[in-house]
């Protein structure tokens, strides 16, 4: 999928280029949204707009009258069409400072960057083999007022991923500044013991996450600190996002689990 929206002009990805005073490039100021595509929709794009738009108000942006969620929706679909995505794809929608001056304060107005990624379906489906992934090392994730949301500001969870693949897991898993789980690299936590489904509450310093809050509203969840000893004793571990839905776990560490209560919300609620 080789065609950019970048600030409402499609070009070929070889072709599109951004300032060099960008503020997500030089500070990590800015958010973005990883949405699925399937038959011609957006999905979950109430959620997702109502995120953005509360994020940009927290980063201080000024918000033009004419960049509304419409719009945007149907510039993602614009981009969408432009790649023949329509049928199954991942869209990335990226929001940044759009640079002058020191942390690109000289203009307030957020600039947007949009990209298409191809999709096969087994990526939204439950996974047959469950994950095999570890925690993080070295890597504390702090709480404030920053933490919920999806920023350009991704460090912590680049290393984490490459501590993923040198230790060949499928995934790493992030604690927070008091030792305690908060979430993967690219997604949210749930794990269930005696047939209760539990989540980390946001005030840990989890992203915000649209799957998350969308389960949430169709499964009953208990929001609880997962410590270190809670997860190994869990009796199931399933990591959720916008993308890929529902991914059970296999084993974290030596600890295995199994995934009938993963498999059995899955069909719940996207089967």
């Amino acid at each position: 999928m080789n065609f950019i929206n970048l600030n409402g002009k499609i070009t070929e990805r070889a072709q599109t280029g951004l300032p060099a005073d960008n503020g997500a490039f030089r500070y990590g100021y800015g958010l973005f949204e990883t949405m699925l595509v399937k038959d011609g929709a957006i999905q979950l794009k109430d959620l997702h707009w109502e995120r953005l738009f509360d994020g940009l108000r927290q980063l201080y942006f000024e918000v033009p009258k004419l960049l509304t969620p419409t719009f945007l929706e149907n510039e993602v679909m614009r981009t969408v069409q432009k790649n023949q995505g329509g049928h199954l794809c991942r869209v990335r929608l990226q929001m940044y400072a759009a640079g002058g001056g020191l942390y690109g304060l000289e203009s307030k107005s957020p600039g947007f960057l949009i990209e298409c990624f191809p999709l096969e379906p087994e990526a939204i489906l439950i996974n047959e083999n469950g994950l095999h992934i570890g925690v993080a090392e070295g890597l504390n994730k702090s709480m404030d007022s920053l933490s919920n949301l999806k920023s350009c500001n991704a460090l912590i969870y680049a290393i984490a991923a490459r501590q993923a693949k040198a230790h060949k897991w499928n995934d790493a898993l992030i604690c927070n500044t008091h030792g305690n789980i908060i979430e993967s690299t690219i997604a949210n936590i749930f794990w269930v013991k005696e047939n209760v489904v539990y989540t980390p509450p946001l005030i840990e310093g989890c992203v915000a996450g649209v799957m998350r809050r969308y389960m949430m509203s169709q499964i009953p969840v208990t929001e609880k600190k997962l410590l270190l000893i809670d997860i190994l004793g869990a009796d199931e571990v399933f990591l959720t996002n916008a993308i890929k839905r529902i991914k059970w776990v296999r084993s974290i560490a030596d600890v295995e689990y199994t995934a009938g209560k993963s498999i059995s919300i899955y069909n719940n609620i996207f089967g």
